[in-house]
């Protein structure tokens, strides 16, 4: 195979990795929604909120932007260590996205703001140290996951919140 041939390989297999990692963060993203549709229609606006609470129709593309984010952090990483070197930040990565994944049927779906909380605060932790982790492979990588950190601990903020008022 010529040069230009084992580009191209190389350039479908990194195309197929970003897919693999948007199917992974838009399915975490897709089930939250499922869990949230009800929820968010009936028990949440009968809860009491602070006034600095988002309106509902914020969350979903903040949160599209964020998945994308997180998948293309997680893409850059592979993209310097692939999947052997860089298993130790990817897998904090798959932590703080199973983590993630865990919020909304708690809050929402289980409509307890406290198991929401007591798993809200390890995922900013996680995310920190995926941060951390992947700015220590690829800076872009790091820098794409301060908006997520930043959202996920006001959210945090807003759990807690939603929480005390509503006892």
């Amino acid at each position: 195979m010529n040069p230009k041939g084992v580009t191209t390989v190389r350039n479908r297999k990194s195309l197929w990795i970003l897919v693999l990692f948007l199917v992974a963060c838009f399915a975490v993203s897709a089930a939250g929604a499922l869990v949230t549709r009800g929820p968010v229609l009936q028990w949440y606006p009968s809860l009491l909120k602070p006034a600095w609470n988002p309106p509902n129709w914020v969350f979903g593309p903040v949160w599209t932007v964020l998945y994308l984010m997180m998948a293309i952090s997680a893409w850059l990483v592979w993209r310097r260590r692939g999947f052997k070197e860089g298993a130790a930040a990817l897998g904090i990565s798959a932590f703080q996205l199973a983590l993630n994944a865990a919020w909304s049927p708690l809050f929402f779906g289980l409509r307890n703001p406290l198991a929401g909380l007591l798993v809200i605060i390890p995922l900013w932790a996680a995310i920190l140290a995926t941060m951390i982790a992947f700015w220590r492979i690829s800076r872009l990588a790091g820098a794409l996951l301060a908006p997520y950190w930043l959202r996920v601990g006001f959210a945090a903020a807003l759990n807690f919140a939603i929480w005390r008022l509503n006892p």
